[in-house]
């Protein structure tokens, strides 16, 4: 695959170089101060870095009250709410002295870069000037975010910017080759390996299934419990969401609708599902509790890149009808362990007809979480995580060629 190779060695570290080696600068437009899969996945590999022997400092912007504590050294970096009522999160505009200082002090061989938003076109820039390596990881769909907030012309002007940035750094790692074959055909053409995603075993699993916690909730034994797991946030489908539980409604199918999680548009989802249960936010193993708990884990989102609540849902013994797109493509097996559907046009119906099969047919949706569990068993995070640091090995060792 062709590559870009400066003149300098980066770091000055010639080839055959070690994990030992390293000094990775990690830059993150969120670290930790709001939970979501990406961000787990980052502290996930830079703990498993650290144990490697790696040295890793991670820039990203932060608040007084963080969802979760951080794994590794993370230096703040100033940062404004986004607005359009999303002030959840925040956007740093570049690279300021003081965190220009501290990557001089750092000395980083290699910069990796998880989003393309402002700090990470900084922080390729700087490492550009300093004849530092460059990776990038893409952990969300960005350009489909416009068709949500009814801005949809700018999809395509937006992947014309993310394939220039994607073009900048050595090396891309994505989640699935349906990702990389997407980047392809946009034009980026420097090398790319994969980074999956792996699963806490012990917290998910149908072992933690508890009859208890969902009458609690007000779901009987017998009925079939059609759930969302995630972030209340309109790109993760939750109007086709709603329209496809209407349809399913109108049909007479029987099931609960049960919702895991929180967000901004909890209210805008709630009227359009007035008879969801809503178990609200859950962490750890209440979180594994209650994704085990779901009979169908239904994902129409098409934003993610990989889709970690949809593996968590097979490794617990779920049922998983999806779209067919780049978070459940490669992990959903077509009538094994769920069910795929096309997104588009029309896709309610065809969401609703996967739906009613598996409340339908208990036989078919335990079989279906049977072979997920078993699916699931082979996403190990150890492993999984080599591949970004051969990825960074890899990236050092064509610099020095």
């Amino acid at each position: 695959m062709p590559t870009r190779l400066p003149h300098a060695l980066a770091g000055g570290i010639a080839p055959g170089m070690k994990p030992t080696d390293l000094r990775v600068a990690l830059f993150s437009g969120n670290y930790n101060y709001v939970r979501d899969g990406a961000n787990q996945a980052l502290n996930l590999l830079v703990g498993f870095l650290l144990e490697q022997g790696a040295q890793v400092r991670v820039y990203s912007p932060t608040t007084d009250t963080p969802a979760f504590p951080p794994t590794g050294d993370l230096v703040s970096v100033p940062a404004l709410p986004v607005p359009g009522g999303r002030d959840e999160y925040k956007f740093a505009l570049g690279l300021p002295k003081q965190i220009r200082e501290d990557l001089k002090d750092f000395a980083p061989n290699i910069v990796h870069v998880s989003a393309p938003e402002f700090l990470g076109h900084a922080a390729v820039r700087w490492a550009r000037r300093n004849h530092i390596a460059s990776v990038a990881s893409l952990h969300t769909r960005f350009e489909t975010y416009p068709r949500y907030y009814g801005v949809g012309f700018l999809e395509k002007p937006l992947i014309k910017l993310l394939t220039r940035f994607y073009n900048s750094v050595d090396a891309v790692v994505t989640t699935g080759p349906m990702l990389t074959d997407m980047l392809r055909g946009w034009g980026v053409k420097v090398p790319m390996n994969i980074w999956s995603r792996g699963v806490n075993h012990a917290r998910f699993n149908p072992g933690k299934r508890s009859s208890e916690w969902r009458r609690g909730l007000g779901i009987q034994d017998d009925e079939v419990a059609v759930s969302f797991l995630g972030r209340l946030v309109l790109e993760k489908g939750l109007d086709i969401f709603a329209e496809v539980i209407a349809e399913l409604r109108e049909r007479g199918v029987k099931h609960r609708v049960l919702v895991i999680g929180k967000g901004p548009a909890q209210e805008w989802f709630a009227e359009r599902v007035p008879e969801a249960v809503f178990a609200g936010f859950q962490a750890g193993d209440d979180l594994g509790r209650a994704v085990a708990s779901m009979d169908i884990f239904f994902n129409p989102s098409v934003t993610e890149s990989f889709g970690n609540v949809t593996l968590e849902a097979m490794a617990a013994g779920v049922a998983v009808v999806a779209a067919r797109a780049t978070g459940p493509v490669g992990l959903v097996d077509e009538g094994v362990n769920g069910l795929l559907v096309e997104p588009g046009k029309g896709a309610a119906q065809r969401y609703a007809d996967a739906i009613q099969f598996y409340c339908e047919n208990d036989d078919a949706r335990h079989a279906a979480g049977e072979a997920g569990h078993r699916i699931a068993a082979a996403y190990d995070w150890n492993s999984i995580n080599q591949k970004v640091l051969d990825t960074y090995l890899e990236v050092m060792d064509a610099r020095g060629a």
